[in-house]
């Protein structure tokens, strides 16, 4: 009776995912036209900080409760899940163009933040330590990280007011299109919260561990605000939302809803994550850097290549956990 609510709760949550999706998706093409400011920029901090509130959620609760493998598992899996999933999805609806800009500035500081996650992450390979582990000083070091994000998001904000460029004329009222943005956000945060309780509690009860949860329930549960949005957004032909949606989203994962809880609750040290999950992080920006920089543009055939990749990982993943069950 249980796992029966539970899976009406998990259906209701992706309904109110999905409507919220809708909103915020068209309130933010329509702000920014009224703000005469990029639609990647709009992706960058709006829809990817909003649509990242339920990770960050997830990080300081499992924080609270100790459960450090479901902080890590929370921002590995999401971030490889929103690249090698979200764009490949993306990309296999309608071809995605990457702008020069994109290509040759915002990518690349992805992939550094990303790069310097896994050097903090790695004291046993690099310092000859007992584990690997991520401390406060750690988490500082991501959040002057995003400090670096955020002065470059200001600098772009400044440029696009001076460029002063024709922008398409806005579907809705300004007031109607901030009213859709928060409603969106609400919709998708709360519906994102729901679903992830829910599969949750399912999966628990079926009895499956904290890192097989982390990089699937909590991964994909979290993340479902970035892929409703994702695949509203390629429906829409708004692929700077897209683009800057996951970037951005990618950066505050590590920089904030890494960073800022272990910089409150200090040092983490979680038990059973291996080399591989650390790899793919930085490999699927690698990926998604190399496959824009080639034509700057993501075509069909690439975004089934990055979905290959993505179920040959989490089929390791799966196959792993399964293994490591009593028989």
């Amino acid at each position: 009776m249980e796992i029966a609510l539970q899976v009406i709760l998990l259906i209701v949550g992706f309904v109110i995912l999905i409507k919220g999706a809708d909103w915020l998706i068209d309130g933010a093409s329509s702000a920014a036209s009224h703000f005469k400011v990029s639609k990647l920029l709009i992706g960058l901090t709006i829809i990817a900080f909003g649509t990242g509130a339920p990770e960050l959620a997830v990080s300081v609760s499992s924080l609270i409760n100790g459960t450090t493998d479901m902080l890590l598992g929370n921002v590995i899996g999401s971030n490889i899940l929103n690249i090698l999933l979200l764009i490949g999805l993306a990309a296999l609806i309608r071809p995605i163009r990457i702008k020069k800009d994109t290509v040759a500035k915002e990518l690349p500081l992805l992939l550094l933040i990303s790069t310097i996650l896994v050097v903090l992450f790695l004291d046993v390979f690099l310092m000859n330590a007992d584990a690997n582990t991520i401390s406060r000083a750690d988490g500082i070091i991501c959040l002057l990280c995003f400090t670096i994000f955020l002065f470059y998001i200001i600098s772009m904000a400044r440029k696009n007011r001076k460029a002063k460029k024709e922008v398409e004329k806005p579907k809705f009222k300004l007031s109607t299109s901030l009213i859709l943005v928060l409603v969106g956000l609400v919709g998708v945060v709360g519906g994102s919260e729901l679903v992830v309780s829910s599969a949750s509690t399912i999966a628990t009860a079926i009895g499956i561990s904290d890192r097989m949860i982390a990089l699937t329930v909590i991964a994909f549960g979290t993340s479902l605000p970035e892929l409703i949005t994702t695949i509203k957004a390629a429906k829409k032909g708004e692929t700077e939302l897209l683009v800057g949606n996951i970037i951005g989203s990618n950066i505050f994962n590590i920089c904030i809803v890494l960073g800022l809880p272990v910089t409150l609750f200090g040092t983490v040290t979680p038990d059973s994550f291996e080399l591989l999950d650390i790899v793919m992080l930085v490999g699927s920006t690698a990926i998604l850097l190399l496959v824009a920089r080639s034509g700057r543009k993501i075509t069909r055939g690439e975004g089934a290549l990055m979905l290959t990749t993505f179920a040959i990982y989490y089929s390791y993943i799966v196959y792993s956990a399964l293994s490591s069950l009593p028989q």
